[in-house]
């Protein structure tokens, strides 16, 4: 099977692979987009065409309480109806004749509107005037519609159903007396018919499953073609869409600003998106043709492509086996005549290359064999000094061969072999700096003293090798040397608190250092400038040891701390 795909594991194929595999990303991102876009806007148009039809049935029920409006602002500005409520509000009594009047003028103007079913008439006081009978308008309807009419000042209110005949709905409004100041003389209820307000033809029940509710602004229910038991969760949500038995429904609204009404129109989504099959269908016979004309192009292309690589590589086959050889030049495009070429260039400086490692492999050989004798000068200087140490011991020079043996102990530390590690544990580095303390005393004397105050848990830590020694020399150097009397080095380790780190410090009783020389010695160490003084290229060679063997948050840089007069004191902090 690994045999037979090789076999067509070839540029030519490959690249009408990668063509292929573009070219259908391409064409089913374009088709994804397209796909997108138009169910998008099939989706926006149908959403802009309901919000449409929303809206106009707003109106529609605007205009049907509009009209109400205006015929119950017909019957309370009559002025037979005026007369009556003045005397009532005056405390007189309305004669039955009257009432009767009255009655007959209510009739004819409610006639006007085929929605209204009866209109009656209450004084002040809440008594009934028309119909006549004896019923108290706070019998007739709950005081907090009272209320809400003396509130408004003489508007039309929507009171909801009729509390008597759930097939009506009440509205009213307060009675204000024209030739009284406008004060309150009394109310007026309307019943109106529950078919008054009806759904028009293409919201009934029973086409293309769209559902209509209207609900007045205490989300109660005016009049809907939908029956089911998520009326509550309908008028609740604010989402674009919502789920009905299992079925996604675009959801709709529209609050009209004269009633506070909101139509909620809920239209299936499938519905809105039925033309999107047949675009998905187009876009895809559209993609499966372009992939076919596509195959064939690529096809020829890759050929075309490959045909003088393939020539090449039989040329560069060829020549595997000895000096590789120049290949003629091929009329062919650009690229492939610039590819014929730096071959021919690489075949030439790959023949010079090869004579080239040939010598430099001679000229290894021989720099080998130099350093190999160059490892016998530290053996000699070790068992130089060992004969010495022994000579000195057999004359029982017992000073001078303990100098000889830390001075060759002193060797082998610096020393590092190929094979052994840059690193070392903290109590070797104190143990190379206790052999070289050893050899300053031969120069300082008694004057030279020492001490380490190390935690026995810090021992173990391994660093690289001479990280502390050249600062002690450093502080010996610069603070023993330069004063007269007795001076005293101190290497501190220490852990910083509630860290993984210690804190490794030399300090020294000598001279100390200005403001100014601190900053100079500070940028000649941090600035890679090597200067003659042996303080800065000391400082300066542990500083790159520790950005060279700690990553960058690791380490710290090295600190100095100096005061004229008392001393000076070099620290840095590196991880357990």
């Amino acid at each position: 099977m690994l045999k037979y795909l090789r076999k067509w594991n070839t540029l030519r194929n490959q690249l009408l692979v990668v063509y292929l595999f573009v070219m259908f990303i391409v064409l089913f991102i374009v088709s994804a987009i397209t796909y997108i876009l138009v169910e998008d806007l099939l989706q926006d148009n149908a959403e802009e065409q309901i919000r449409q039809t929303a809206m106009e049935s707003s109106g529609r029920y605007d205009s049907l309480f509009e009209q109400l409006n205006m015929v119950t602002k017909q019957v309370l500005t009559n002025e037979e109806l005026q007369g009556v409520l003045l005397q009532e509000s005056e405390g007189e009594i309305t004669s039955f004749n009257d009432k009767q009047s009255l009655m007959s003028t209510t009739n004819l103007i409610q006639a006007n509107v085929d929605g209204i079913y009866s209109i009656e008439i209450y004084n002040n006081d809440y008594q009934r005037i028309i119909p006549i009978d004896s019923t108290l308008l706070l019998d007739r309807i709950d005081p907090h519609w009272i209320n809400r009419a003396n509130e408004v000042g003489g508007k039309l209110i929507w009171m909801g159903e009729d509390p008597l005949d759930h097939n009506y709905f009440l509205v009213g409004r307060q009675i204000n007396l024209m030739d009284d100041d406008f004060n309150n003389g009394g109310y007026i209820i309307a019943r109106v018919n529950r078919n008054y307000f009806q759904l028009n033809s293409n919201q009934q029940e029973g086409e293309s499953n769209d559902y209509s509710i209207l609900v007045d602004n205490r989300n109660n229910p005016i009049v809907t073609n939908y029956h089911g038991n998520t009326v509550g969760e309908i008028m609740e949500s604010d989402d674009e869409t919502i789920t009905i038995d299992d079925q996604e429904y675009m959801l709709v609204k529209d609050t009209s600003d004269l009633t506070g009404w909101t139509m909620h129109i809920l239209t299936p989504v499938n519905q809105l998106t039925a033309g999107i099959s047949t675009v998905q269908a187009g876009i895809l016979i559209a993609g499966l043709i372009g992939l076919l004309i596509f195959f064939i192009f690529s096809f020829f292309l890759s050929t075309f492509i490959t045909k003088p690589i393939t020539r090449l590589t039989k040329t560069m086959r060829q020549a595997g086996e000895g000096v590789l050889a120049q290949n003629p030049v091929v009329n062919s495009t650009n690229e492939i005549n610039e590819l014929n070429q730096t071959y021919n260039q690489l075949a030439e400086e790959t023949n010079y290359l090869v004579q080239m490692v040939y010598e430099k492999e001679i000229i290894k050989n021989r720099t080998e064999l130099k350093a190999l004798q160059a490892q016998i000068h530290p053996h000699f200087l070790f068992n130089t000094l060992d004969a010495l140490y022994w000579s000195l011991d057999e004359k029982e020079e017992e000073d001078l061969s303990n100098v000889v043996l830390a001075m060759s102990e002193l060797f082998r530390y610096t020393i590092t072999k190929e094979n052994e590690d840059e690193w070392v544990t903290i109590k070797e580095e104190l143990d190379h700096i206790e052999r070289y303390m050893k050899i300053m005393r031969m120069r300082f004397g008694e004057r030279l003293n020492w001490e380490k105050d190390v935690d026995f848990d810090w021992l173990h830590v391994k660093i690289p090798k001479l990280m502390i020694q050249p600062l002690v020399e450093n502080a010996i150097l610069h603070g023993a040397g330069n004063v007269v009397g007795n001076s005293h080095i101190t290497v501190r380790i220490e852990k910083i608190a509630e860290q993984q780190r210690i804190r490794i410090a030399i300090s020294d009783d000598g001279p100390g250092m200005s403001a100014e020389k601190v900053v100079e010695v500070t940028k000649q160490m941090d600035g890679g400038i090597r200067q003659q003084k042996q303080q800065s290229m000391a400082l300066q060679n542990v500083q790159q040891r520790l950005r060279m063997f700690y990553e960058a948050g690791d380490s710290r840089d090295i600190i100095i701390l100096s005061e004229e007069g008392k001393g000076t004191m070099i620290s840095f902090e590196i991880p357990v």
